[in-house]
């Protein structure tokens, strides 16, 4: 038995080291020496080696995409450099072009001045003027019907024979070819162009919320000592001519401020002539998508106007039909005095105490501001059809499906590992959120560097879930308040969205955190900016009762 089993040991020696000799043969796993046990320890080296092999791919993979993202950081960062260097080179050439300019200009007029010193003062030559003409006709010749016809012929002969002249027409004017540079330039030339009533809209909105107590306590008495004395047709066309002369004064060079809120001036960014095919697709893209916005709330104006006045919802037009009646009747019983004295009552007290009770108290604004009632409550064409057809909204609730929702930008998700409470372990609820993939380039590893996952916002937080892990310890949990800068950014166009993304930098980090392939980045952008100042505000207004207590 003994020595049975020791020639069995010695033979799996010897079959062993028979397969270490010859595994850098080719054809060693097709070797007819093994057989049984040798096959399946061949097997099991093989198995090994190929895991191994699809282990290092993934690394290799991963430390790829980094080097990827990494070089096109670097990029934009040392685009920035050279930009703001080439502006700085421009501004000294510039200033040497005009330094030139000014030396030229004071040797030309030192000429002038020599060469006209050195003249001798040319001799006055008068020419004596023609006589007039004389009339071949004598005056008294002429009788009262001529001279009459004669005048009527020169001050209306000449717009008689506008009459009988066939007017020209005009040729259309050929359409510009389309330009990522002139598309720029017109949307900027328009934001100038409503700057005037953009500002105009927002003095209104703070004389109405009295931003400054002072100044719309003044406007209230001045107001309602001009409507009490009839004077508030004469009151508005003094404005006119007031804000006409001021007008006057700074386009001659003063510098008066008209404005209760201070005006905020926006960087300005010069154009670049350098713009890739990318860049300019991205800039139509977004101009596109700035001016579907635009005239999808027009559209959403007139349609409910429209909506109001065809009795599509009876209820509502029913009040302006009522109101209709009694301004009809009262403009035809009462004088026009006093029933201008109730209008401009009326105007003023909605205008400077009602609307701010209102603004004070959302919920009195829901149940008794008519108006907005009215205006909250009439629907659009959209929300007609959608009243028709159950369409599927923007959000999903939570536990939904993963591919529920609308199609394209507008699609958000949910968590999924449960409730959003129990995944971060927070009091506050979300239901649904943004895919995007999480860019932490503080990282180094390619698991932790670039994560997929959806991006939460809260009232007082910004949650990121990564999908691909079911553990909560590559969830990212950022509060609001200590977000130092937020800005829009482009990781790569080869991801989703265009590679569209969000930058967040925080005092804990490095380098600024990135959330890109965002299809409706300027959507969320939109949303953590305003959750952020909201969060900032209400941490303002508690540390200001905790200092006060």
């Amino acid at each position: 038995m003994e020595v049975a089993g020791v020639s069995s040991l010695w033979h799996q020696i010897k079959s062993s080291l028979y397969v270490v000799k010859n595994r850098t043969s080719p054809n060693w796993f097709f070797n007819p020496v093994l057989k049984g046990e040798d096959m399946d320890v061949v097997s099991g080296s093989l198995s090994t080696s190929q895991d191994e092999s699809k282990t290092d791919l993934n690394e290799v993979k991963g430390h790829l995409e980094i080097t990827l993202l990494e070089k096109h950081f670097l990029q934009e960062e040392l685009r920035k450099l050279r930009e703001e260097e080439s502006g700085v080179e421009m501004l000294q050439q510039e200033l040497e072009r005009e330094r030139c300019r000014n030396m030229e200009l004071e040797e030309k007029l030192n000429d002038v001045i020599n060469v006209r010193l050195d003249e001798p003062p040319p001799p006055s030559s008068i020419t004596p003027k023609a006589p007039p003409p004389h009339d071949m006709a004598a005056p008294g010749k002429e009788d009262t019907y001529s001279r009459f016809q004669r005048l009527l012929f020169n001050h209306l002969g000449v717009d008689f024979d506008d009459f009988h002249v066939q007017p020209l027409e005009e040729a259309p004017e050929p359409d510009e070819p389309l330009s990522a540079r002139r598309l720029t330039e017109n949307m900027r030339r328009a934001k100038r162009g409503l700057r005037p009533i953009t500002s105009f809209m927002r003095d209104l909105s703070a004389l109405s919320s009295w931003h400054s107590v002072y100044t719309t306590a003044i406007a209230f008495i001045i107001y309602m000592y001009a409507t009490w004395r009839g004077w508030t047709i004469s009151m508005f066309l003094f404005l006119a001519v007031l804000r006409l002369s001021l007008n006057y004064l700074i386009a001659r060079g003063w510098r008066i401020q008209w404005s209760i809120v201070p005006e905020v001036s926006e960087p300005v960014e010069p154009p670049r002539e350098d713009l890739t095919v990318s860049e300019k697709f991205q800039l139509v893209l977004h101009v596109a998508q700035r001016a579907q916005n635009i005239f999808g709330k027009m559209a959403d104006i007139l349609e409910k106007i429209k909506n109001l006045f065809m009795w599509v919802e009876p209820k509502l037009t029913k009040k302006l039909y009522v109101a209709l009646w009694v301004s009809f009747i009262a403009s035809c019983l009462l004088p026009y005095q006093l029933l201008g004295f109730i209008i401009g009552v009326f105007v003023g007290v909605k205008f400077f105490i009602i609307n701010f009770i209102f603004k004070s108290c959302p919920k009195l604004r829901e149940r008794y501001d008519t108006a907005h009632i009215v205006w909250s409550r009439l629907p659009t064409d959209v929300q007609m059809r959608e009243r028709g057809a159950p369409a599927s909204g923007r959000r999903v609730p939570a536990g939904g499906d993963d591919g529920g929702g609308g199609g394209g930008a507008s699609r958000s998700y949910s968590t999924k590992r449960g409730a959003f409470h129990e995944v971060f372990n927070l009091p506050e609820m979300c239901e649904s959120g943004w895919r995007c993939c999480l860019i932490n380039r503080d990282k180094k590893t390619p698991a932790d560097y670039l994560r997929n996952g959806v991006l939460f916002v809260t009232d007082n937080y910004l949650c990121f879930e990564c999908t691909r892990s079911s553990s909560s310890k590559r969830d990212k949990v950022i509060q609001l308040v200590d977000i130092v800068d937020i800005q829009k950014y482009k990781v790569l166009s080869m991801l989703p969205g265009f590679g569209m993304g969000i930058s967040i930098a925080t005092p804990s980090t490095q380098k600024p955190m990135v959330f890109g392939a965002m299809s409706n980045r300027d959507e969320v952008f939109d949303v953590i900016s305003g959750q952020r100042k909201l969060a900032v505000e209400r941490a303002a207004a508690a540390a200001a009762a905790a200092a006060q207590m």
